[in-house]
């Protein structure tokens, strides 16, 4: 069975309706299991307040928003930071240099790769994006 695994950078792209919010979802509708890190709820999170912070979007559209990941959260799966995570993104990736939060969902990925062997990466994240083929994933 094949899973979907969506990274922080997509899920924004699809929330704040930016020109790859199309493909994000058509992604999305294509797998039956979504697919992420407990990081992309706090990211997520994070976001919609900067960006209601920033003038962005208004309260209104943040919990329209915030309302609507939410309602997708209760059918994607999420594996917390574990140990096995928390070694692996301490390691060397082929591609480097990349944050640590690009090298948490990077191990997150690899953890659900042993659940899922052809699981697919979406994101929009350069460093991410140019790790995924190096260490064996699939680029969505």
């Amino acid at each position: 069975m094949s899973a979907l695994y969506i990274e922080t950078s997509a899920i924004l792209s699809w929330l704040f309706g930016e020109p790859d919010s199309h493909g994000v979802i058509n992604e999305i509708n294509k797998y039956e299991t979504i697919i992420s890190s407990v990081l992309s709820i706090i990211e997520t999170g994070r976001a919609l307040i900067r960006a209601e912070t920033e003038g962005i979007i208004d309260i209104g559209e943040h919990q329209r928003l915030k309302g609507l990941f939410a309602e997708h959260l209760t059918s994607w799966a999420y594996l917390e930071i574990n140990s096995s995570i928390r070694k692996r993104a301490a390691q060397a990736f082929p591609i480097e240099p990349i944050r640590n939060l690009d090298a948490i969902h990077l191990s997150t990925a690899l953890e659900f790769l042993q659940i899922y062997p052809d699981l697919v990466v979406l994101s929009f994240d350069r460093r991410i994006v140019d790790n995924i083929a190096p260490l064996g994933l699939n680029k969505a």
